[in-house]
């Protein structure tokens, strides 16, 4: 069967609802998408048929995000460690037992915090553009670190300026050689949630907590050097905020990591989705076979 249908889901992870894309034979091994800022599952949409015909894929938009539950910031604590809490429910409910992951940009904390807490679990790990080392952080993010030092409302207020529409198509083009690659629905998408009431609040409190992953970087490292865990490294090298020595540096803890470069910017599925998702499959074959259901 080429390109199975995708499904569109939502499931209750204890008291919030959690939306997921599901594709791919239910008995085939598991590959788990994870999203970043500020955008949903709709980021692997073009991947996903590629995935799905000899791996089931399921790809959840995180809490606060997409089509998934975002509930008032003054009702839920933001913090990656409690995003992590509902794709650890996600992960338990539909009873993964053995999976990959592929991580980008906010998915990154997420999903390594899911491999440190279930290193038998993770069959190998795909980072898009996903960092965990501090040589990957370009200057872009100088604006959230001074929060982090200094969470006074000033800086707080300075840096609502990285949630409007003209800041969302930034992230989309910059280094993009050909803009006209990169779907419209993309970036206006994600727009149109970020407009959402007060959805802003939100990713102000993530961009404070963001401080937390990168205390979490040397628990990162330490579990790539005990697991060895097959990864893969497949990288737009003109990312504003994610920078090549991001990607290389997995080398230092897991010297066989396979680390490839694409000409794009951060979000590389959307100019690239070809070339990468070759990268992924040859990688996905060569990893030993997983379960997907008890």
């Amino acid at each position: 069967m080429k390109n199975p249908a995708v499904k569109y889901l939502k499931t209750k992870v204890e008291d919030l609802n959690v939306f997921y894309r599901e594709a791919g034979p239910k008995d085939a091994p598991v590959i788990l998408l994870l999203h970043g800022y500020p955008t949903s599952s709709h980021m692997y949409r073009n991947l996903i048929p590629m995935l799905s015909d000899k791996y089931h894929v399921i790809a959840p938009d995180l809490i606060g995000f997409g089509f998934s539950d975002a509930p008032h910031y003054k009702a839920f604590n933001y913090t990656f460690d409690n995003l992590t809490k509902y794709i650890q429910g996600l992960v338990d409910q539909l009873e993964l037992k053995r999976f990959a992951i592929q991580v980008f940009d906010y998915g990154a904390p997420v999903g390594y915090r899911l491999a440190v807490a279930n290193p038998e679990k993770i069959t190998g790990i795909i980072s898009q553009n996903g960092n965990a080392y501090v040589e990957g952080l370009s200057n872009g993010w100088n604006p959230i670190q001074k929060y982090w030092a200094e969470p006074t409302e000033e800086n707080r207020n300075n840096l609502r300026v990285m949630t409007t529409a003209d800041a969302t198509q930034r992230q989309y083009f910059t280094g993009v050689s050909d803009k006209t690659l990169v779907a419209p629905e993309s970036y206006s998408l994600d727009q149109f949630f970020l407009d959402r009431n007060e959805n802003v609040e939100i990713q102000l409190d993530l961009f404070k907590d963001y401080a937390s992953n990168v205390a979490l970087y040397p628990a990162f490292h330490k579990y790539f050097r005990e697991s060895q865990v097959p990864f893969l490294a497949v990288w737009g090298d003109k990312d504003p905020f994610f920078l090549p020595p991001g990607a290389e540096a997995f080398k230092k803890d897991l010297p066989k990591a396979i680390v490839k470069f694409f000409d794009t910017g951060h979000f590389a599925l959307e100019t690239h989705v070809n070339g990468i998702g070759e990268e992924i499959l040859k990688f996905l074959e060569k990893l030993p076979l997983n379960i997907a259901f008890r």
